[in-house]
């Protein structure tokens, strides 16, 4: 009986891969649907061989690839390099799209057992439930983004500080240190931001702690530190590598505007961030999360205030706790919300809530917890429990039956992207047209170009290289450099044709 949390844990994990792959695969189709996808999808292709920027190509405008820069004769991404050095170990061996549902099944299974070790193991199999079936987990879990890669490297850094400050660690305070630093600078070299966010809450535990802990604890928290420092440092040293400039960030190089802080010239609204549009960016994210949470509706935050009291006396779980409200703090600092996945901004702040949420159901169930908030009658604990239990299953079944199908439904075919827009290129007649240079002319938008990049290179040697078509002169300019490819034209309203010069 020890071991069935456990087992039921990995049972969990297990499922958690089969639904995320399969949410990758059927909903999302396992191609990009918007920009950040094409970029990181594009910087884990270059990092298959080891390099962090390309010489430009000739009419860089002709190669549109959203969120890459062209700078000083080098084409690069503005995405920091954690995520899409992940990615690019699962491109090298062609299993990329089972990357993040891997990751996914980790998280599901470090969830269980960081709110076990905060709480009680049932408590802990109640959060990784609550995760694995959170359509926001699911609707971010399913993509190319790095914020599952994040989400495994905070739940880790958290494993390593619980690990690091008890008394009696189960594992050697080095290997809890090596953890905590290693993945809290990964998280610094993948989500800056975040980083900052998720650290905060455990930095103030940690001043606290100075002062009150054992000398192998204060050692553990400052070399952690230090070696998570040293870490997000070679961010800096990325941004050298790439542009000259050890202080220019290359999100600055595609818009001006991308900040972080208040004041003129920071994001797009006149005059610049300020407080008024942070709270405006603040509220709508929060609005559009509270039913991605759980899919419960607007009563997603039904258990929380029965969390906070069941875990008010729980010090170690505080700073778990604050992550969520830590990272809406910091986010305030970034001009632009998001909405469209839920408010993947805080997603590594799930975590929080999923602890919250399962303590309070607990603590109002009464039999789950180690000590009854109060002392009732035998019948009376059965009925408080039963009514708890139903409520949750009642609940639970709701967006399993309603609201998470209808949620990853309206994802398909996100913004007109599918892999259908492929197959034109991937039957046998195809391979007759190569060594091709394909100019796709734009009907909607760039997406219909962008998803063709799928089946190309950054090094543009691929069997098809697509190229954005613009003027005739920058047109002309491109064929030159390709002079041993034939050429095509091809327009999207018309998949399975090739004209030989533009159609008229």
């Amino acid at each position: 009986m020890k071991r069935l949390p456990d087992l039921t844990a990995l049972l969990l994990a297990l499922l958690t891969l089969v639904v995320v792959y399969q949410v990758t695969t059927r909903i999302y189709e396992g191609v990009p649907h918007i920009e950040d996808e094409v970029a990181y999808s594009w910087q884990a292709s270059l990092y298959t061989r080891n390099q962090l920027a390309i010489q430009s190509p000739p009419c860089p405008r002709c190669f549109l690839t959203p969120f890459v820069v062209d700078y000083n004769g080098l084409r690069f991404s503005k995405y920091p390099p954690g995520w899409p050095a992940v990615l690019s170990l699962g491109v090298r061996l062609d299993l990329r799209d089972w990357v993040n549902p891997l990751l996914a099944a980790l998280c599901i299974w470090l969830t269980y057992r960081l709110v076990s070790r905060l709480t009680r193991p049932i408590i802990g199999i109640l959060a990784a439930l609550l995760t694995l079936t959170s359509p926001f987990f699911l609707l971010n879990a399913g993509t190319l983004l790095s914020h599952i890669w994040s989400f495994f490297l905070t739940l880790a850094f958290l494993m390593a500080w619980l690990e690091m400050t008890i008394l009696h660690p189960s594992i050697p305070r080095w290997m809890s240190v090596l953890l905590g630093g290693f993945s809290l600078g990964l998280l610094a070299l993948t989500r800056p931001l975040t980083a900052v966010g998720v650290a905060f809450p455990f930095l103030i535990e940690g001043i606290i702690r100075l002062f009150k802990s054992s000398p192998a604890v204060r050692m553990a928290m400052i070399r952690t530190g230090i070696l998570a420092g040293l870490l997000a440092g070679l961010l800096f040293v990325w941004q050298y590598a790439v542009t000259g400039n050890f202080l220019l960030n290359p999100y600055t190089l595609w818009w001006e505007y991308d900040k972080i802080g208040f004041g003129p010239g920071i994001g797009v609204q006149e005059g610049g961030h300020n407080l008024y549009w942070a709270r405006l960016n603040l509220k709508h994210s929060l609005h559009s999360g509270v039913s991605d949470l759980f899919g419960w509706g607007r009563v997603s935050w039904l258990f929380l205030p029965f969390g906070l009291f069941a875990l008010r006396r729980q010090k170690t779980a505080w700073s778990t706790l604050a992550i969520a409200p830590s990272l809406m703090l910091f986010y305030m600092l970034y001009w632009i919300g998001a909405q469209l996945y839920g408010p993947r901004y805080y997603f590594e702040g799930l975590i929080s809530v999923t602890l919250l949420t399962a303590a309070g159901i607990a603590w109002l169930a009464g039999k789950l917890t180690a000590d009854p908030p109060f002392t009732v009658g035998w019948w009376a604990s059965r009925l408080r429990f039963g009514l708890v239990a139903a409520v949750s299953t009642a609940l639970l079944a709701c967006n399993l039956c309603f609201y998470l199908p209808a949620r990853l439904g309206g994802m398909i075919h996100l913004y007109g992207a599918s892999r259908e827009q492929l197959l034109p290129f991937q039957s046998q007649n195809a391979t007759q047209l190569t060594p091709a240079l394909i100019f796709v002319h734009r009907q909607n938008n760039w997406r219909e170009y962008a998803t063709l990049l799928e089946l190309s290179s950054p090094y543009l040697d691929t069997p098809f290289v697509f190229v954005f078509s613009r003027s005739e002169e920058e047109n002309q300019q491109v064929m030159r450099a390709f002079p041993g490819r034939k050429i095509w034209h091809y327009y999207p309203d018309e998949p399975y044709r090739f004209y030989t010069a533009p159609r008229p």
